[in-house]
């Protein structure tokens, strides 16, 4: 069991997890802390030199990603218990985010399922390299920058409804910014966008697809390039997530109406998909997150897809 203690909860889930022993007939577990420093990765480690049959990351979606760090590419499974605010990761796969009772037991006894990992190779505006693992979406531009304005009392209070004012704050005063983005080696593409995002899946909190057809397990990355002119743009793109991509795609005569309608969605919102893409920025480094969690300034990056390179525990 790896585990954020500055959850709560943290008592239910020891009890949770007695119980799921005792039925499943595992040994008692490790029970190891994360700390700000290292939210997961070592911890991980630590489980896989000890022989462990079962990993439990417990915690939001940092821990999350930081104990899938520790454990890409091993083969020994995740379970995951969300104890955070959007848990994207475990929405995404089925896994109660408001149950821990049944999110325990589902890391206990689910089905063994191999899915995608992007890796995100970026260089610091100081020149340095770091490589990091996204599992949801990472980017640059409006979506870091709404992160890194949140406030942190407003998030504990109504959780992920607390970026939507950050938002609705960063959007007035953001800027757009010069890219170039080249997808698995090809062409470069010059355009000025307010951000670029790079997900493994597609959909938000509230239920919104912000990328159709987007899957965890098809062994590719979605590239989204958001670059609405003014706040008529901005009205496009919310259409098309809020309306198009879950109503109209539904439908054959919907999908009909995107084709003859789509001029302004297809000029303000950008859909790619392969197995990489690179990134340089012109003029200066811009914000960057992963996964919900602010991650300084970036001045470019390379995103690859690691296919099934995580073993979870998800609904069988």
């Amino acid at each position: 069991m790896i585990f954020n203690p500055s959850k709560q909860g943290v008592r239910t889930l020891r009890e949770a997890v007695a119980r799921a022993e005792q039925r499943q007939e595992f040994a008692a577990a490790m029970w190891i802390e994360t700390t700000e420093d290292d939210p997961g990765k070592s911890m991980a480690h630590e489980a896989v030199e000890a022989g462990v049959d079962l990993v439990i990351a417990a915690g939001g979606d940092g821990t999350v990603r930081a104990v899938a760090a520790g454990l890409r590419g091993t083969g020994l499974p995740m379970g995951i218990v969300p104890l955070g605010t959007g848990n994207l990761f475990a929405r995404n796969l089925g896994i109660p985010v408001n149950d821990l009772d049944d999110a325990v037991v589902l890391a206990f006894s689910g089905g063994d399922h191999a899915v995608d990992v992007i890796v995100a190779d970026i260089t610091r505006p100081d020149g340095s390299d770091e490589s990091h693992v996204s599992l949801v979406m990472a980017g640059i531009g409006i979506d870091a920058t709404m992160i890194s304005n949140t406030n942190p009392e407003l998030k504990k209070r109504v959780g992920w409804l607390a970026y939507v004012d950050a938002g609705l704050r960063a959007i007035p005063s953001s800027k757009p910014y010069r890219a170039t983005h080249r997808l698995d080696g090809g062409r470069h593409h010059r355009s000025k966008v307010a951000s670029i995002l790079v997900a493994n899946l597609g959909y938000l909190p509230g239920n919104i697809e912000l990328i159709p057809d987007a899957e965890l397990d098809d062994g590719k990355l979605d590239v989204v390039v958001l670059q609405p002119s003014n706040i008529f743009g901005w009205l496009m793109i919310w259409r098309t997530v809020t309306w198009e991509n879950q109503v109209l795609r539904k439908s054959t005569l919907g999908r009909q109406l995107i084709d003859l309608t789509g001029g302004n969605r297809r000029q303000h919102i950008v859909y790619l998909r392969g197995r990489s893409v690179e990134i340089g920025i012109d003029g200066g480094p811009e914000e960057f997150e992963i996964d919900g969690d602010e991650f300084g300034q970036v001045v470019g990056a390379t995103f690859t897809v690691a296919p099934a390179s995580l073993v979870v525990r998800v609904p069988r």
